[in-house]
C-alpha cells in the first residue's frame, strides 16, 4: 500500500488541483455550470478508480453523485458522504494567490475547497483506487459513495433524496471526512458536533434614506438600532440573553470537563494563530469548551447605509444582519429559532419595524465511542500516526449527521484530517499535503478493520 501511494502521490495531487480549479460555488448562481462540471469530474474519477454504477442523480437543486462497489450481499456496508460544492471565495483581494488557481506552498495546497471538502472527498476516491490496485487484498467490504453539491447552502435537497432512496442507501455505518484533528502529531476523531440556527434580520425605519442633517436626532436610525439590539444579545459575562435559550443545554459534569481538558491545547498558540492578544467568550469556560460544548450567537454579516468611497451623510432606511447560533445537545434548531425570532422582535424600539427571515438549521449530535466502527477508525489512525487518537467535540455543524440517524438509523464516524489552521470559509484556505496523503493512507485501514471486526 505504501509503495502504491508513494508511486502515485504526484498524480493524486495533480488530479486534486484540477478539481480545485473548478469554482463549484453553490451559493452564487453564476457558478451553476461550474458546480455541474465539478460533479461530472467526480463521477469520472470514481469510475476510473473502479467504482460501479456511478450516476449523477438530479435533485431540485444541484445533483448528487452516487456510486457503489459491492463485494458481497453479506458483507458490511459503509456509506461515504461528502460534498463537492465550496464556499464563496470573497473577498478575493485577501487571497495571497487566486482561490481557484491552486498552488502548493510550504507543503500546503492553497485553494478554495482544498480542505472543505474537495480535498477530503478526494482522499476517499484515491483510497478506493489504492485498495483496488495495490495488491493488498482488494476492497474488504461494500462501499457506497454519496457526494452532494449543496452542503454549503444548507443541503436543501439531500434529505428529500435520502427519504426517496432508503433502500439504495442501506448500510451499516456512515463515514464522513469533513472535520479535523487536533494536530498532525496529535490525531483525533470528532465525536460531537454543534447544531445551527441561522437567520437574516432587517430593521426598517423611514420610507427612504434621509439627509442626516435635516432629520438626524428626530428619527430612529435603523443602523444604530440594529447595533444596539445585537449588542443586547449578550450580557457582560458573555451569556446569551434570549429568554429560555439555555433551558435544554446539556451541562457536562466536572469529571467530563476534566477529561476534555486532557486534550492537548495551547491558549497561546490559539491566540497567535488568529492574531489576537486575548480570547473572549462565556465566563467560566475555557476556549476549548467555548468552541465545542457551549452554545454561541454570532453576527456573520451586517450592512446598511452608504459604504462607498468618500462621505454621504444619510440615515439609512434599512439595516440588515445575518445571525447564527451554534447549538449543543438537547437544544433543537426549531426551538431556538422560535425563541430568537420572538425575542428579537420584542426588543425593537418604537420608530422601527423588524423582520426575521430564518435560513437553514441543523441539530447537534454526539456519536458513540464504543462502536465497532469508531474502534475501527481509531485503530486505523493509530496504525498510520503511531498514536491513539483523542476523541474530541467539534465546534462546527454538519446537520446531515442527525438527519442520517433519524432517516437511515445509522451512526456516523467523523474521520477528518483537516486542521483548525486550514482557514476554511476564509481567504487562503489550505490543506496540508501531509494531511491529504495521510488520509489516503489511513482510510483503507478503516475498511479492513471494520470488515474484520466481530
Amino acid at each position: 500500500m505504501a509503495n502504491y501511494l508513494a508511486d502515485n502521490q504526484t498524480r493524486f495531487l495533480n488530479e486534486l488541483m484540477d478539481w480545485l480549479r473548478i469554482p463549484s460555488v453553490s451559493a452564487d448562481p453564476k457558478f451553476h455550470d461550474d458546480v455541474l462540471r465539478a460533479a461530472d469530474f467526480l463521477k469520472t474519477r470514481l469510475e476510473e478508480a473502479g467504482v460501479n454504477n456511478v450516476e449523477i442523480c438530479p435533485t431540485a437543486g444541484n445533483p448528487i453523485v452516487y456510486g457503489e462497489y459491492v463485494v458481497s450481499p453479506d458483507a458490511k456496508t459503509v456509506l461515504v458522504y461528502g460534498h463537492y460544492d465550496v464556499q464563496p471565495a470573497d473577498p478575493y483581494e485577501l487571497w495571497t494567490s487566486p482561490p481557484f488557481e491552486p498552488v502548493i506552498k510550504d507543503e500546503k495546497i492553497y485553494a478554495r475547497g482544498a480542505c472543505d471538502d474537495k480535498g477530503q472527498v478526494y482522499m476517499h476516491v484515491k483510497a478506493f483506487e489504492m485498495m483496488m490496485r495495490d495488491g493488498q487484498g482488494g476492497v474488504p467490504c461494500n462501499i457506497k459513495f454519496m457526494f452532494e453539491g449543496e452542503e454549503e447552502i444548507g443541503s436543501n435537497n439531500l434529505e428529500i433524496f435520502v427519504r426517496a432512496n432508503k433502500k439504495k442507501l442501506q448500510a451499516d455505518v456512515i463515514l464522513i471526512s469533513d472535520t479535523g484533528m487536533l494536530a498532525n502529531d496529535v490525531p483525533s476523531i470528532e465525536v460531537g458536533l454543534r447544531g445551527l440556527s441561522y437567520h437574516e434580520v432587517t430593521v426598517t425605519g423611514p420610507n427612504r434614506d434621509l439627509h442626516s442633517g435635516l432629520y438626524g436626532g428626530a428619527v430612529a436610525n435603523p443602523i444604530n438600532v440594529l447595533c444596539a439590539m445585537i449588542a443586547s444579545l449578550h450580557d457582560e459575562n458573555g451569556h446569551i440573553t434570549i429568554p429560555g435559550f439555555y433551558d435544554n443545554v446539556d451541562e457536562l459534569s466536572a469529571d467530563e470537563r476534566a477529561e476534555m481538558a486532557k486534550a492537548p491545547f495551547s491558549e497561546e498558540e490559539f491566540k497567535k494563530s488568529i492574531g489576537l492578544p486575548a480570547t473572549a467568550g462565556e465566563k467560566g469556560y475555557s476556549s476549548m469548551e467555548r468552541t465545542s460544548i457551549r452554545p454561541t450567537l454570532d453576527v456573520n454579516g451586517i450592512w446598511g447605509g452608504y459604504t462607498g468611497e468618500g462621505a454621504k451623510t444619510v440615515i439609512a432606511s434599512q439595516a440588515h444582519a445575518k445571525i447564527s447560533m451554534r447549538l449543543v445537545p438537547h437544544q433543537t434548531s426549531a426551538e431556538i429559532s422560535e425563541l430568537f425570532q420572538k425575542h428579537f422582535r420584542s426588543i425593537a424600539p418604537a420608530g422601527v419595524t423588524v423582520s426575521v427571515h430564518p435560513h437553514h438549521g441543523g441539530e447537534p449530535v454526539v456519536t458513540p465511542t464504543d462502536s465497532v466502527a469508531y474502534r475501527a477508525a481509531a485503530d486505523a489512525m493509530e496504525t498510520t500516526f503511531g498514536k491513539r487518537p483523542v476523541p474530541t467535540r467539534g465546534g462546527g455543524s454538519i446537520p446531515i449527521v442527525a438527519m442520517f440517524k433519524s432517516e437511515l438509523g445509522l451512526d456516523t464516524v467523523l474521520l477528518g484530517f483537516g486542521l483548525d489552521s486550514d482557514a476554511i470559509h476564509s481567504p487562503n484556505e489550505h490543506f496540508g499535503v501531509f494531511n491529504f496523503l495521510k488520509g489516503i493512507e489511513t482510510i483503507p485501514h478503516f475498511y479492513r478493520n471494520y470488515a474484520a471486526a466481530q
